[in-house]
């Protein structure tokens, strides 16, 4: 009798039986895991346990490069701070953060922000920028939920004009 290709007569038992199939050794085809699984592990990311913990350092300065990145930000901080900073970096030390003060909760955090303004652009545009760069940046960076974003313009920076410097004294000053 002969065979067909949908199967093969079983003389013995007089049923049909199924045609041969892959070998058990050959590979077979499986969904590759979701590209933002850890690799090779099958497990989704939240599905993991754990905490993190991000430091109040770390989202100052995710914060003071946004502000840093928006038009009319002359610098961060007062200018007694300024001042303070150039000393610091003088002696190596760092001021990435001047002028931002941050809250961070569990999953939420709040922001402030002091800057010195450029001259001819309107404050107010300044601040609203900044609030939107530090909102973005902190949100998309850190994971956390921005809850507010205070800025205060401590002063506006007068092109030409010189920036006090923190090693002479001021005329009038006693020495200290």
């Amino acid at each position: 009798m002969p065979q067909d290709t949908l199967g093969t007569m079983d003389d013995a038992h007089n049923q049909n039986v199924p045609p041969a199939r892959t070998p058990a050794h050959a590979p077979v085809p499986v969904q590759a895991p979701a590209p933002a699984a850890p690799a090779g592990s099958g497990v989704r990311p939240e599905d993991i346990g754990g905490k993190t913990a991000i430091s109040e350092q770390a989202v100052a300065k995710v914060a003071a490069i946004a502000a840093r990145a928006v038009d009319g930000v002359y610098a961060l901080g007062t200018g007694s701070g300024r001042a303070l900073g150039a000393v610091r970096d003088a002696v190596g030390g760092s001021s990435a953060t001047q002028g931002v003060h941050v809250e961070v909760g569990e999953t939420e955090v709040a922001v402030d922000v002091t800057l010195v303004a450029v001259y001819g652009i309107p404050l107010t545009r300044i601040a609203n920028d900044v609030r939107a760069a530090v909102y973005s940046a902190v949100e998309s960076l850190v994971g956390l939920r921005v809850v507010e974003v205070n800025v205060d313009v401590n002063d506006v920076q007068i092109p030409g004009a010189p920036e006090p410097r923190p090693d002479k004294p001021r005329p009038g000053s006693a020495p200290s």
